[in-house]
């Protein structure tokens, strides 16, 4: 079932249950949206952004090799569209699924945008700044703090990015 089909009551926060569902579920999206970015050449990295009733506000892949610029994170990319969509900077109750921990531009830029909660597969023991390395979304001198909870399909993500680095040596 893709995240948009997950029915939820109208007004209502989903129960931790659906919650969880829909973060399965956007993450076998993110998983494909991460082989796409692959396939043009770029770090197999694939984000969402969902709504308070799990529905998808934005998308995206890794991009930077394709597009030619150091901000093309899937994360940004997902921001950005997740933005356009509802047609404001602060993205506030929303969920960022990404298959790998968020570095320090992509966590900050969750940050920036109020998301409620990241949910990332693959730890990034060399730039994550989920948990790894900086723990920005749960430092108690920020601003503003997200949920942030690791290690969602990490076998498979890791693996799909321990794959393209195999091949590319």
């Amino acid at each position: 079932m893709k995240p948009e089909e997950t029915p939820q009551p109208v007004g209502e926060e989903p129960t931790g249950f659906t919650a969880a569902l829909a973060d399965h579920a956007a993450m076998r999206t993110a998983l494909e949206l991460a082989r796409k970015a692959a396939a043009h050449g770029d770090i197999p990295v694939g984000a969402l952004v969902l709504d308070q009733n799990q529905k998808i506000l934005g998308h995206g892949r890794n991009t930077r090799e394709l597009e030619k610029t150091p901000t093309g994170h899937a994360e940004i990319v997902a921001l950005t569209a997740a933005a356009k969509t509802i047609n404001s900077g602060r993205l506030d109750g929303c969920t960022l699924v990404v298959t790998l921990e968020p570095c320090v531009m992509c966590a900050g830029a969750a940050m920036s945008a109020r998301v409620a909660r990241i949910v990332f597969g693959a730890w990034d023991d060399k730039a994550g700044a989920c948990g790894s390395v900086w723990d920005l979304p749960r430092d108690p001198r920020a601003l503003h703090r997200i949920e942030t909870i690791g290690g969602l399909y990490a076998h498979e993500c890791a693996h799909l990015l321990t794959t393209f680095f195999e091949a590319r040596r």
